[in-house]
């Protein structure tokens, strides 16, 4: 049984601004690193073996808070980088929706069917995300390990433990800084924890899941 810790990194000003992030290098802002520490110092006391995070920075840096109590430092791994959102990256939502109404709708009600404008579909991220987290797990039977990546990566890789189709996607929340918790038994997954943000109630701020 290999136990994982699925995170989403910390909170960044793209995130707070609603804008489409993507492979764009984004810094965390000062509450993206205060849900890092926060996190950190939840999973100060769990026997975590290794730590594996997307390259980006935001990922990266949470990554290094989480990794830090337990004496280790992240692996990069480029197939948990997040998704390519294409020409959308770096515009807003209000924007894209102003000037892309009828594909942002489609993406907001079957994002399964939406090919992102020079981007990847969803299908293309499960594959890649797959295959890195069924490598992790394979690396570390019976043992816990840390993995921080993204808001779509995430809720694609619980869509693929539950069973759902990627159409599920809008269904599963994933805030920034959250905790996810999967038990993986061979081709078995058990989903234990889902979004779970109790670390941040000192922070008292609703951050979202933008």
């Amino acid at each position: 049984m290999t136990r994982i810790l699925l995170i989403r990194h910390g909170q960044t000003e793209w995130n707070r601004q609603q804008v489409f992030r993507g492979r764009a290098d984004i810094a965390l802002s000062n509450v993206g690193i205060e849900q890092a520490t926060a996190l950190a110092e939840r999973l100060a006391h769990e026997p975590i073996a290794a730590v594996y995070s997307s390259p980006l920075a935001r990922a990266l840096v949470t990554a290094e808070h989480v990794a830090r109590p337990h004496g280790l430092q992240p692996h990069r791994v480029e197939g948990l980088t997040d998704v390519d959102f294409g020409a959308w990256e770096g515009r807003s939502h209000e924007d894209v929706k102003r000037e892309e109404g009828e594909l942002y709708l489609r993406w907001q009600s079957q994002p399964h069917l939406v090919r992102l404008p020079d981007g990847e579909t969803l299908a293309e991220v499960r594959e890649r995300v797959m295959a890195a987290l069924n490598d992790i797990v394979t690396r570390h039977s019976g043992n816990t390990v840390a993995v921080v990546a993204h808001r779509v990566v995430n809720k694609v890789l619980l869509c693929a433990f539950f069973g759902l189709g990627d159409d599920a996607f809008w269904r599963i929340r994933q805030d920034t800084g959250c905790l996810n918790i999967v038990e993986c038994d061979g081709d078995q997954k058990a989903v234990l924890l889902v979004n779970d943000t109790c670390h941040e109630r000192r922070m008292e701020r609703d951050v979202g899941d933008f």
